[in-house]
């Protein structure tokens, strides 16, 4: 997927402030299109729970997001992460919902999955946060600023900021190949 450098810097708008999500789109974008790449950062709400509890909620917040972000900004592209947590045949598990738009075209993708302790997934319906719930069990502070369920789980051999830029960098291969999806 590289391409030729741009002199011009690529602009994002990442619809969150949460350095996690920012970096991982920095990374990306700058991986996928070979070029400097302007940051704009915008915290907008995702119009569901702050914990949402399926699938379908889940795409709809990272949905939302980018909609708020074309909304207020003008950008080249933007993009929204939404973490949310479903029940799968063997347990309940944590992945997140990328959603991509150039202003025009719309793509999501979705990370990798992590399987949570029922515990964890206990307090969740219970209207705790993933993050909260990480940190009450692990005794950390802020962890989904951090490494996330995901970095506490696998002992940092994969990180919340790892799986999303990955997920980014797949969802973005149907803007680099946009003549193969027509």
């Amino acid at each position: 997927m590289t391409k030729n450098r741009s002199t011009s810097s690529l602009i994002v708008a990442v619809a969150s402030a949460n350095p996690v999500k920012i970096n991982a789109a920095k990374e990306a974008f700058s991986l996928v299109f070979n070029r400097s790449v302007e940051l704009i950062t915008i915290d907008v709400d995702s119009g569901v729970s702050n914990q949402p509890m399926n699938f379908e909620e889940t795409h709809l917040g990272a949905n939302n997001r980018v909609d708020r972000a074309i909304e207020s900004q003008q950008a080249d592209y933007y993009i929204a992460f939404e973490g949310g947590v479903d029940v799968f045949s063997d347990g309940p598990k944590t992945f997140a919902v990328i959603c991509i738009s150039n202003g025009k075209d719309r793509v999501f993708g979705q990370s990798a999955t992590l399987p949570l302790p029922m515990r964890v997934y206990e307090n969740l319906q219970n209207g705790i946060e993933l993050g909260c719930a990480m940190d009450e069990l692990f005794n950390t502070v802020n962890i989904k600023q951090k490494g996330g369920a995901i970095g506490q789980l696998t002992d940092g051999l994969e990180t919340r900021m790892s799986i999303y830029k990955s997920a980014t960098i797949l969802a973005l291969s149907r803007f680099v190949n946009a003549d193969l999806f027509e």
